[in-house]
């Protein structure tokens, strides 16, 4: 189990935008392989220096010779290559902005009795008995931790993982911090501790899942750009399982940005590919930019479906000012308290403790801890199945808004908390039962034909039909995505909301004041998890509304309506108590060989069920004295997401990028 922390170090300025800085480095996509990649580069005088993720077919050209930085394309180079004919695709790369989102058995370690969190997270302060803190002696998993800035032997020794680590910035294997005297590059050390920090060794204090592995990557502490964040959100997906990300665009209020197309790739390949098949998990933090009025919307990590959201909150329940909310946004954990000077308790820079970190930052590691004990109860999970325990595993608790309200499933959802605080003990224990959703559907309709002036207000409606009874059709939402193009005279003074056809509203995004830009948003996607587990067949009305100057005016071009869910009625699940069966036959590593009752023995554990990719299958155990008919879960045909045998004509679902063919059984 392999957890990773991505974190930034530039800091939020309020000034003009600055203009686009241009490199002399280039991403290519060249469908021959590396060789004849190698050769293009070498003919037009480029160094390759291969692959921007493992299998694909994206490569990192660069040229020592250009200058470095530019405040214009080098059209050079760019009519070289739109000239040649094996190259499909090429970008050159410019640098992005991302800011940090922080603002600044019982263990025996001396700092654990400030822990506050561990004592209530994931819980009612009312009921601290379901808690971090009573979680890992049940569930200590042995996860890697993949981090943008390094961890500390004195700290990580026992966990720490080299297949885990990297120096994007520095293009070597050695991901160690730049030390400077305002200690910036404190970040990482700081999110790595709450996750994994070491328990009784009489140092500083205990992360969630104490067990856990870590590695380090260092990616924003240089030139930040789309190649270096896909390059990193990317690393080694078949041997870390959870990456964890505490930065992003401006929380300035006015900023508009997101992933580009490599970084877009990696979290497609990451969740498609990813831990064998069942996605990678990346956690990512909403954001500090309450205080700007910002809308994590407007943020592209944070709003991506194949990212879990995690907000914040204090311990007595009420917003932070630095809370940034949103539809995106699926749980919370704590951040810190307004009743002391104590915070978060974790490791920092130099060999030392610190009981001060807080801000989103601080929540999102929480979450991958929890995440990570979750997985080490289930390691079948797939990252949906994990955001679907979420949505059941978190409560509103003592979190005080005023936006509470329940969705058409009968979940309470908040825009500034998501489905509420994160449980986990009630999350592991509903891990260890939990059967595999069916394959993620999707169905898109276009909403809007002729492009309509926006005014005070504009309504349009669309139904869902076609999306009935068709290899599209959805019985449970899980996301739901509305992309845009329009303009707008004050971007900022356009409030967007969108209604379901059971009833629920979710603002889209809200008044950002500070937002003055009359470029409106271009192709720009919007997400909401507040429809989960909804029925999503019939109407659905979008609201943009002028919250600002009457003379605002603008115009919309672009409507579609992109919906995400399971053919399964996912309201219509129980959640059941573990099953008392017992592994009746152990290795000498422990892992089960043989489970008894009706469990299936799958990877040295005892299940209720097959996962996604598996299927039951009896097996013949025999000893001296007795045979006995053992069951186990046998892998699928890799064409089928799941089937009642191994063969490719077994399939009774397909993966994401196949179609089933009801008669043969078999995915094209």
């Amino acid at each position: 189990l392999l957890l990773g922390l991505l974190v930034a170090t530039t800091a939020p300025s309020l000034g003009l935008p600055e203009p686009r800085v241009y490199l002399s480095s280039w991403a290519v996509l060249v469908a021959e392989g590396p060789r004849e990649a190698g050769g293009l580069a070498r003919r037009h005088g480029l160094l390759c220096l291969g692959q921007v993720m493992e299998g694909e077919p994206y490569y990192h050209f660069t040229h020592r010779g250009t200058r470095q930085r530019a405040l214009s394309r080098h059209w050079g180079w760019h009519m070289r290559l739109t000239k040649e004919p094996k190259v499909l695709w090429f970008e050159q790369q410019s640098l992005k902005r991302r800011t940090k989102r922080s603002t600044s058995v019982v263990p025996t370690d001396p700092w654990f009795h400030k822990q506050w969190y561990m004592a209530v997270a994931g819980s009612s302060l009312a009921n601290p008995g379901c808690s971090v803190l009573a979680t890992p002696v049940l569930c200590t998993p042995t996860a890697p931790l993949l981090t943008l800035l390094p961890l500390l032997s004195l700290f990580f020794s026992p966990q720490r993982d080299p297949l885990a680590s990297y120096d994007f910035n520095s293009n070597d294997p050695d991901p160690q911090p730049r030390y400077t005297a305002g200690n910036e590059n404190r970040h990482g050390t700081r999110c790595a501790g709450e996750v994994a920090a070491a328990a009784n060794n009489h140092v500083c204090g205990t992360g969630v899942a104490y067990n856990a592995r870590v590695g380090g990557v260092r990616m924003l502490d240089g030139a930040i750009t789309d190649l270096v964040e896909a390059q990193s959100l990317s690393l080694h997906p078949q041997h870390i399982h959870i990456y964890s990300a505490s930065w992003g665009p401006l929380d300035d209020g006015r900023t508009v940005d997101g992933p580009g197309v490599l970084a877009t790739q990696a979290f497609l390949r990451g969740a498609t590919k990813g831990r064998g098949g069942l996605g990678s998990i990346f956690i990512w933090a909403s954001g500090n930019g309450g205080i700007n009025y910002d809308n994590c919307n407007c943020d592209g990590y944070t709003n991506s479906i194949y990212t879990l959201a995690v907000g914040s909150v204090l311990a007595g329940g009420h917003q932070p000012r630095y809370g940034e909310g949103c539809s995106a946004i699926l749980t919370t954990t704590f951040s810190s308290r307004a009743t002391s000077q104590e915070q978060i308790v974790t490791t920092d820079l130099h060999h030392g403790c610190t009981d001060g970190h807080t801000g989103t930052s601080a929540s999102a590691p929480l979450a991958a801890g929890i995440m990570a004990l979750a997985l080490e109860a289930n390691p079948t999970l797939s990252w949906r199945d994990l955001q679907h325990l979420a949505v059941r595993a978190s409560k509103p608790a003592h979190l005080q808004a005023e936006d509470w309200a329940g969705n058409g499933a009968g979940h309470r959802v908040s825009h500034h908390y998501g489905y509420g605080l994160l449980d986990a003990g009630l999350l592991v224990e509903m891990a260890k039962t939990w059967a595999g959703t069916q394959p993620q559907r999707r169905c898109s309709v276009k909403a809007l034909n002729t492009p309509r002036h926006i005014g005070s207000k504009l309504t349009i409606s669309t139904d869902v039909s076609s999306c009935s009874g068709s290899t599209e059709q959805i019985l449970s939402l899980e996301h739901v995505q509305v992309q845009l193009s329009l303009s707008y005279s004050r971007r900022g003074d356009l409030a967007i909301s969108l209604t379901s056809p059971m009833g629920t509203t979710s603002t889209l995004v809200t008044v950002r004041p500070y937002d003055i830009s009359q470029e409106g948003y271009k192709d720009w996607t919007f997400m909401s998890t507040h429809f989960w587990d909804e029925n999503p067949n019939g109407t659905w009305t979008l609201q943009l509304e002028n919250k600002g100057d009457a003379y605002n005016r603008g115009l919309l071009t672009s409507f579609i309506l992109h919906l995400h869910g399971t053919q399964e009625d996912m309201s219509a699940r129980s959640f059941m108590p573990p099953s008392s069966g017992q592994c009746l036959q152990r290795d000498s590593q422990g892992a089960c060989q043989e489970c008894g009752g009706s469990l299936y023995t799958h990877q040295g554990s005892c299940l209720s069920y097959c996962p996604p990719r598996y299927y039951s299958s009896p097996r013949r155990a025999t000893t001296a004295t007795t045979a006995t008919t053992a069951l186990v879960c046998a892998r699928c045909h890799p064409s089928c997401y799941t089937c009642q045998g191994p063969s490719a004509t077994n399939c009774t679902a397909c993966v994401p990028s196949l179609t089933l063919d009801e008669l043969t059984h078999a995915c094209s």
